[in-house]
């Protein structure tokens, strides 16, 4: 494998960098990052592969100066995130092609993906930012949703999803892909779209509702406990909206 460099590095994120190597796509995981949470991720990777989504295969994993990585296709194109930006007044016709996918994926199974409530639960459990009493309602309310096993995505956004030079699609980053309630996945969504702009989320919200004859207030009761479990990624810019909506009094 040629030598990564600053050159061919594609993203940074606090746990891992993306290089763009031989017409692959390696990504290189922090020196301290679990070996454990690195296989768990190639696992999804290959996992969601053999469902007939639409992803970059994977193709090795490995360690690179002492640090797990692991190698994909690499899909020449755009991410619709970058499409939106180009093409501002097409933002309605981008989020659309969004559900429509999003829509697709909830129709796989992956029997073999962790289940989406049993982590949910885990992620509220540990979470210190709760007290116990708000902890409590919200798992009771988990408790309560409806258990199902549809492939669920777990950071489905704009910039994961990558439109081919040829117009393939193909949907990117499966790291927190789970089986379970395809609602949970859109209050996710809609959370990571909120972050950026009220009105794109809304229209997405609308979107999924009426595309999928799904009750908007049966998303919205997801809110709070997707909210609760998204604060257990730590990151200090989503913070503050992500604890405005751990409110449980809300979307009874």
């Amino acid at each position: 494998m040629s030598t990564l460099s600053k050159e061919n590095l594609i993203s940074s994120r606090q746990t891992a960098e993306v290089y763009k190597v031989d017409g692959k796509a390696v990504k290189v995981f922090n020196e301290k990052h679990p070996a454990s949470e690195v296989l768990n991720e190639a696992l999804n990777t290959a996992r969601v592969e053999e469902t007939g989504v639409n992803i970059p295969k994977i193709l090795e994993v490995t360690k690179i100066d002492n640090k797990w990585a692991f190698s994909t296709e690499f899909i020449e194109g755009k991410t619709l995130a970058q499409l939106m930006e180009e093409n501002p007044d097409d933002w309605q016709k981008y989020i659309d092609q969004m559900v429509d996918l999003q829509i697709e994926i909830n129709k796989k199974k992956c029997p073999l993906l962790n289940r989406l409530k049993e982590k949910m639960t885990r992620q509220i459990q540990e979470l210190s930012e709760l007290n116990d009493a708000t902890r409590y309602e919200l798992l009771t309310r988990l408790e309560s949703m409806p258990k199902h096993t549809k492939l669920c995505h777990g950071d489905f956004n704009p910039s994961n999803i990558i439109i081919g030079d040829n117009g393939t699609v193909y949907i990117l980053d499966w790291v927190h892909a789970t089986q379970g309630n395809a609602s949970a996945d859109v209050a996710r969504t809609y959370l990571l779209l909120m972050l950026q702009s009220e009105e794109k989320a809304e229209y997405y919200l609308d979107s999924f509702c009426k595309k999928t004859d799904t009750a908007k207030p049966y998303v919205q009761r997801w809110l709070p406990i997707v909210a609760a479990a998204q604060l257990t990624k730590k990151r200090p810019e989503e913070k503050e909206l992500l604890m405005k909506w751990v409110d449980v009094a809300e979307y009874q």
